[in-house]
């Protein structure tokens, strides 16, 4: 005979797992504290949690989006994962990467304003692949290629080990957010209702991760089809909204800048001032606002609804929400839910870190070219300050490794919380 519903037997049906995403954000070379991170989740974890961590949804913006590639294409892999990627960070010299000469430096102001080649080809019908940029980043690009076994997304998301990734880009002559999205069903769920962020599926490639990585005027746009792509970052850094459309019910930020801690604030306040005439100073303000401030608020936004759901059913009894989510479904809205969060962010100030580096270098004579230009970073005295604009080019295995090394230790330090994030409980 069948059970009531009410009885014991009906009401011990087991609980939907929760799906877990993860979302990196971009920043350059910054990238280096995420596979950091990454590094501890993908290696050390399973051995506190007997497995290997399951991400059933992976999003990324900018470096974020090759990480995130990096993490769908290399699910299979049962060990080693983080230690790779470590290793390609950890591989980088400066002058490899971004080759800049002396004469290169004194061109820069013809190359920033000298578009008519550009302009004339693309007036003459043709698309090149790439549109202009301050630097030469064909070296970084091929390292993408050769580092993530692309086709491997496409059998990983087949076999189940990842249910959809997704990579931000903003669309150049639109200013669309175009979220590049791959699943295992090919299909996309409703998305968002700001007609400026919209959803495509892709067959992820190297090419959709570079245009989510291109820095705008220092990186070249990619092009992708006939439309030219730039930095995701530049008003979706931190892609939260993806991985809720693509139902994450648990979401881990990986974030790229210190939290607010007022000490260091009005620390670092009065240095500033002095800076305020450095161009390069200014530029490296110009991209945190641009790339890196979105994270805090959209957090903000959702954990006011988490707390609203809360007190609705504090008010209303456990029944609020389903209530409430039948009346959505009736006027064909999203459905709300409850959604946990889990921020990991440096502990350390990485531009002043940046800034120790360049003063390590200089003491030791091995500027390049390109490090002469952030000079102005370091004092009279050779006390570095902050260098924000060279924190995100700095490709270079003297600012990777001790980044890597504290995105490790705060992963670390949160090790209870990701035990928590990543059971079935």
């Amino acid at each position: 005979m069948a059970e009531p519903a009410s009885s014991p037997a009906a009401a011990a049906t087991p609980a939907r797992r929760p799906v877990r995403a993860i979302v990196l954000s971009g920043g350059g070379a910054r990238g280096a504290y995420e596979a950091g991170v990454l590094r501890y989740l993908l290696d050390e974890l399973p051995k506190r949690l007997g497995r290997q961590p399951r991400l059933d949804v992976v999003c990324g913006t900018s470096v974020g989006a090759i990480h995130a590639c990096f993490l769908a294409a290399t699910a299979h892999q049962v060990e080693g994962r983080g230690e790779r990627l470590a290793s390609v960070w950890q591989s980088f010299r400066l002058a490899e990467v971004l080759p800049v000469s002396t004469s290169d430096l004194f061109r820069l102001p013809r190359r920033l304003l000298g578009l008519g080649r550009v302009r004339a080809e693309l007036r003459s019908g043709g698309l090149p692949a790439r549109l202009y940029g301050l630097l030469d980043t064909s070296s970084l690009e091929n390292v993408v290629r050769s580092a993530v076994p692309w086709r491997n997304i496409r059998a990983n998301l087949k076999s189940g080990r990842v249910d959809a990734v997704c990579v931000a880009a903003t669309e150049i002559p639109t200013g669309n957010v175009v979220c590049f999205v791959e699943r295992r069903d090919r299909t996309l769920p409703p998305w968002s209702r700001d007609v400026t962020i919209v959803s495509r599926p892709a067959r992820l490639l190297s090419e959709h991760a570079l245009a989510s990585a291109a820095i705008p005027m220092l990186f070249p746009a990619v092009r992708i089809g006939s439309t030219y792509y730039a930095d995701g970052g530049l008003r979706m850094n931190t892609p939260l909204s993806p991985a809720i459309h693509l139902g994450a019910d648990r979401i881990l930020v990986i974030a790229l800048r210190a939290g607010p801690a007022e000490s260091r604030e009005a620390r670092l306040a009065n240095s500033r001032v002095s800076e305020y005439g450095n161009p390069v100073f200014l530029f490296g303000k110009v991209l945190n606002s641009l790339l890196l401030d979105h994270i805090d608020t959209d957090l903000a936004r959702m954990r006011v609804l988490n707390e609203l759901i809360r007190e609705g059913e504090k008010a209303f009894g456990p029944q609020f929400l389903e209530r409430v989510n039948a009346v959505a479904e009736q006027d064909q809205r999203h459905a709300f839910r409850r959604i946990d969060d889990l921020v990991i962010r440096p502990s350390a100030d990485v531009g002043l870190l940046a800034g120790s580096v360049l003063a390590a270098r200089r003491a030791a004579g091995k500027l390049t070219p390109l490090l002469r230009l952030f000079l102005r970073s370091i004092s009279a005295s050779g006390v570095p300050s902050e260098a924000d604009l060279l924190s995100y080019l700095l490709f270079d295995e003297e600012y990777a490794a001790p980044m890597i090394e504290l995105g490790m230790a705060d992963a670390r330090a949160r090790e209870e919380d990701l035990m928590r994030f990543f059971s079935d409980a």
